[in-house]
């Protein structure tokens, strides 16, 4: 039996990861000093929950396959010293996907924005039409336990290509590490400041992934992306090139009906961002043989990815979404989205600046005009928040200079709470968007408390 350990197994893509091994047969250990839920319930459940937190060089031996290391674990490890005193074959997240993948055909999505939502669109169409896949999603999506599967028959493999480092002694950006076979490119826009401390840095990241694609390999890049057409187009030579745009569509009440090929199909998704993304996965799939209105039609149920554009409330004069928005890209494509498909409703659009590159000053005048879209706009961030990341106060007028407009800036989210239930919601759409949950603010109980404001 196949023997691996991972150093920090309850991190959320590496207990995804455990966990899948665990159902592949493998025998899985691990360690960590501390594991949250639902890490905690889901390792618990299969049964490789670590009996006792911290970190022991005794669990590291000879007969150990592989020692998959994540990014909680520092250089120092005790644990990770002792796998490379006994010379055992140790791997980043990322490496060993692809140790796993090596012989499938690999399908990556990568870019700045749109990467979950594209492999969730796949993941969709392909179980419509029984294609089977293995796959790692980088976020929870509904209707699946866990976000990596792999088996021995499934002859394709599809990644979600994270531009973040692979692993504290590892530091290339994970979807160098795929080694795709065909790959997609959905957008630039800088991010993980901390990281790459210079846009041209971050746009070279891009570049290295496609030359990792596999020669003859389909580039499937979003065309009305300057940067991505720029950096595409440089590898003409050794890749066949498709670009994709938005789509032909109209707006209707309950979705979009987008045009294709002379040929209307009507989907639950709305917004240009997002069927501009549901146009790169269809080319993506069409790259393993899945016809263009094949694929149209599987993603006619199609309602979106988990955290991305979901309805907590829908009342026939009120709409609540929650979103994971919080790249300036992600902002105004979103707050965008939602008042092209409401356009007659007020939009008040909230958004919490979580995230170590948007709570940094050098970065802030990214988000300029983000929010513009919005009919009341409220940004919201916490100085304690600011303090624990060790980055400079942000004075609210610096903030509110940053984005332009009428942003209101808010530090207080019981402040923010009154606020909105002192609104009148007839005739409106709520849009929350963060990779946090605004210092504790329970979304489902906000979207009950303002429908009860309709009665």
């Amino acid at each position: 039996m196949n023997r691996v350990h991972f150093i920090a197994i309850g991190g959320s893509a590496m207990h995804n990861l455990a966990i899948a091994l665990n159902r592949k047969g493998y025998r899985v250990t691990g360690s960590d000093d501390e594991i949250f839920e639902p890490s905690r319930g889901r390792l618990d459940r299969e049964g490789i929950l670590p009996q006792s937190m911290g970190w022991d060089e005794s669990r590291i031996s000879k007969d150990l396959e592989a020692v998959i290391v994540g990014m909680h674990a520092r250089k120092d490890n005790p644990e990770l010293l002792m796998a490379q005193k006994l010379g055992l074959k140790i791997f980043s997240y990322p490496e060993y996907l692809y140790e796993q993948s090596k012989e499938k055909i690999r399908l990556v999505i990568g870019g700045s924005h749109g990467k979950t939502t594209i492999t969730s669109m796949l993941l969709h169409v392909f179980k419509e039409l029984n294609v089977e896949v293995d796959y790692m999603v980088g976020a929870q999506l509904d209707g699946y336990d866990c976000m990596v599967k792999l088996t021995e028959d499934a002859k394709i493999m599809v990644l979600e290509g994270d531009e973040y480092l692979s692993s504290p002694t590892d530091l290339r950006p994970k979807f160098h590490l795929y080694q795709p076979t065909h790959a997609l490119l959905s957008g630039i826009a800088w991010d993980h400041i901390n990281v790459f401390p210079t846009f041209e840095n971050y746009c070279e990241q891009f570049d290295i992934f496609c030359t990792k694609i596999s020669e003859g390999g389909r580039l499937i890049y979003a065309n009305n992306d300057e940067n991505v057409r720029r950096i595409a187009c440089q590898h003409g030579a050794n890749l066949s090139l498709v670009p994709y745009d938005v789509p032909s569509y109209d707006v209707q009440e309950n979705g979009t009906r987008l045009y294709w090929e002379g040929k209307g199909y009507d989907l639950k998704i709305f917004g240009a961002h997002n069927l501009q993304n549901l146009i790169g996965a269809m080319h993506l799939a069409n790259a393993i043989g899945v016809e263009y209105s094949g694929f149209l039609k599987a993603a006619a149920n199609f309602t979106g990815a988990g955290k991305r554009l979901q309805k907590v409330v829908e009342k026939s004069e009120f709409v609540m979404f929650k979103d994971f928005a919080h790249s300036p890209s992600k902002l105004k494509a979103t707050t965008s989205a939602v008042k092209e498909q409401f356009t007659e409703r007020t939009l008040v659009a909230c958004m919490e600046l979580h995230t170590f590159s948007s709570l940094n000053k050098e970065f802030l005048p990214q988000y300029h005009g983000a929010m513009d879209k919005a009919d009341v706009a409220f940004v919201y961030y916490n100085d304690e928040v600011v303090a624990h990341k060790k980055l400079p106060s942000l004075a609210v007028q610096e903030v509110q200079d940053a984005f332009g407009g009428k942003v209101e800036i808010i530090k207080d989210s019981k402040l923010l709470e009154q606020k909105l239930a002192q609104m009148n919601w007839n005739k409106s759409v709520l849009l929350m968007m963060s990779s946090g949950n605004f210092d504790g603010i329970n979304f489902d109980k906000l979207g009950e408390s303002l429908s009860k404001s309709l009665n």
